[in-house]
């Protein structure tokens, strides 16, 4: 049985119904952090995402397993402990309960299975001997490798072509390869290094076969859905698919979900730029909520650029929204009202989070104008049903507008002038006519970020901020 949900696979390249094992229950796997340091604003962003997309999920399927790992053996672990000079279990735990109280900041909920990967050693282990076993993987100078010759579909996620991918990546050339594309599955550690024995020595297992191995334990050999970042689909997702199909001999995965990258005021994050931005320091200027919303504002698979402007959009939004909500808090919200289905719909349409943000401002609208207390009420329940899928309006709303004053200062409130946005509109008409509509919707979701709502009429495409549609 079909679900109603549509979602853009990346293997496909194209968007579909989701398709389930089961129709009373669908299997999500996200690949969670690497913990050795604090969350930033783009392991924020898969992790909203996804718990969207987990909290539609539950609308549909009485059952709903959703499993994000957590990488607690890695290098930039073992060297974060090294300088340190503490257990990698002291720098892990610390950053663990630190991404979970990030996130509960945001609103996301804990998946239902968060798996570690030291906790799955033996499985790991049972996994890459069935790979050996299967002529898939070889043992050479202390190292186990996956053999990727072997699979004959590897690269159909990423669309790449074998000498593309050893020219594009971070191939490491070493004498114990047969082919440099083959992958590490399990490698030495010496006495200094986290490690475990097995039957190739005393050693630690390889990025990519950690999370078949946690697949493999908790949601079985075929999962229905698989996320993360766009930067995984190779080669983490690729090396996936691999080593699961070669060693159990069955479809990996049905659908692959992943969400574009996040920059910051047009330039990628890094150190060396010094624009890497915290969860945590955000939070001190804005509640986890606004940012929250902030980082739906844009379709999950087109680019965000995380700026000033899109921070403010955000916070006046929410103050909008639970403006009008708190002069109904004494309103009781009706009974037995569900979501919107035009908000429903928009979800299930590859998770249009723009579209389902548009539709709440309408809902806002509708209870703005609503002229009984029964009217009130039942606009009050739908609105706030409506609001708590995307996890959204959910606070009490005299403590969201405090706790949102609070964090508004002159120096947040950053407008967009109409030249700029007509020019941002121009822009879209004249990707429209080219057909290049992937960048016309980034250009229509910037817009929105920024307050502005586009209305298409036969005379053109007009414009209104988004606070007239709120008052």
């Amino acid at each position: 049985m079909n679900s109603p949900i549509l979602l853009h696979n990346t293997l496909s390249r194209s968007k579909a119904l989701l398709q389930t094992e089961r129709p009373d229950r669908v299997t999500m796997y996200v690949c969670g952090p690497t913990v050795y340091n604090f969350a930033h604003i783009g392991n924020a962003r898969p992790a909203v995402v996804f718990d969207v997309l987990s909290r539609l999920l539950h609308r549909y399927y009485p059952q709903v397993i959703y499993a994000r790992n957590i990488t607690d053996v890695d290098d930039k672990i073992n060297t974060a402990a090294e300088e340190a000079g503490v257990p990698i279990s002291t720098i892990t735990n610390r950053f663990i309960e630190a991404y979970h109280e990030d996130m509960n900041a945001l609103g996301v909920q804990p998946p239902d299975v968060e798996p570690r990967v030291t906790e799955h050693i033996p499985a790991i282990i049972e996994l890459i001997g069935i790979l050996i076993e299967r002529g898939h993987a070889y043992f050479e100078q202390d190292h186990v490798l996956f053999h990727v010759a072997s699979y004959r579909d590897y690269g159909h996620l990423s669309g790449r072509k074998t000498e593309d991918m050893i020219a594009g990546a971070r191939v490491e050339v070493a004498p114990y390869k047969r082919d440099p594309m083959d992958f590490v599955l399990w490698k030495p550690s010496v006495s200094a290094q986290p490690g475990w024995d097995s039957p190739w020595g005393y050693g630690r297992p390889g990025w990519h076969v950690e999370c078949s191995a946690m697949i493999g334990k908790h949601l079985g050999h075929t999962i229905d859905i698989h996320g993360g970042g766009q930067d995984l689909i190779f080669p983490h997702h690729e090396n996936e698919i691999a080593q699961g199909t070669c060693a159990h001999g069955t479809l990996y995965c049905r659908t692959w979900v992943h969400n574009s990258f996040v920059t910051v005021d047009g330039q990628k994050m890094s150190k060396s730029l010094g624009n890497v931005l915290l969860v945590r320091d955000l939070l001190q200027q804005a509640p986890g909520e606004a940012i929250r919303l902030a980082l739906l504002s844009t379709h999950y698979r087109h680019p965000l650029d995380w700026n000033e402007r899109r921070l403010t959009s955000a916070r006046q939004m929410l103050t909008s929204f639970y403006d009008s909500l708190a002069k109904v808090e004494d309103i009781s919200p009706a009974d037995n009202v569900t979501a919107d289905t035009q908000l429903m719909a928009a979800l299930c349409n590859d998770l249009n989070t723009v579209l389902a943000i548009t539709r709440l401002h309408q809902l806002t609208m509708e209870l703005n104008s609503a002229t009984t207390d029964d009217m009130r009420a039942e606009a009050k329940a739908r609105l706030l049903a409506s609001g708590e899928i995307l996890g959204l309006l959910q606070q009490i709303p005299q403590l969201a507008l405090r706790e949102l004053q609070e964090t508004a200062t002159k120096e947040n409130i950053v407008c967009m002038e109409p030249a700029q946005i007509e020019a941002l509109i121009n822009g879209r008409n004249e990707a429209r006519q080219q057909r290049d509509f992937t960048r016309a919707d980034a250009l229509r979701d910037e817009l929105a970020a920024s307050g502005i709502i586009l209305e298409d009429t036969p005379q053109g495409t007009i414009w209104r901020p988004m606070a007239e549609t709120s008052q």
